[in-house]
């Protein structure tokens, strides 16, 4: 009964669905990521999708309907900022870096954790929503530092 238990999610289709969406929303972001030699590149993108995805899939899975999933997402908040902790650096000047990257992993395990509900669709559009963040903030934040820098008329 268990070993089939075990073969039953590799011929589900919702499994596989997991997988592609957490493979996809982790490029999106890891791509930009990667690009701009951050820490946090595709892999890693792809794999905290994966990992929260599946562990909100296991606990569904494995407990049945009627257990409290928040349980499992609060634990899997707790752990991604440990991870997020790691990638903040702070330097002998005392300055910190790191903290977008943390902030990137705090918002991929969010996004993993809506395509292990099966909410694919709102972690697409939070994928997407974030890569214009990560990309659009910076064009607006160049643009504030050249008009500081504009000598006044």
């Amino acid at each position: 009964m268990i070993a089939l238990r075990m073969v039953e999610p590799i011929l589900d289709i919702s499994f596989w669905q997991r997988i592609l969406f957490s493979i996809i929303c982790g490029a999106i972001i890891g791509i930009e990521r990667q690009l701009r030699n951050k820490p946090i590149d595709i892999r890693t993108s792809i794999l905290i999708c994966l990992g929260t995805s599946l562990y909100i899939y296991l606990g569904w899975h494995v407990a049945g309907p009627s257990t409290d999933m928040t349980r499992v997402l609060g634990q899997i908040v707790t752990g991604i900022g440990f991870l997020g902790a790691g990638v903040i650096i702070t330097t002998g000047g005392g300055l910190v870096s790191g903290v977008t990257s943390a902030a990137v992993v705090y918002l991929l395990a969010a996004i993993g954790s809506a395509i292990g509900f099966g909410f694919y669709s709102v972690a697409l559009s939070i994928s997407l929503v974030a890569l214009f963040v990560l990309i659009g903030v910076e064009w607006l934040e160049e643009f504030v530092i050249e008009l500081r820098h504009t000598p006044r008329k």
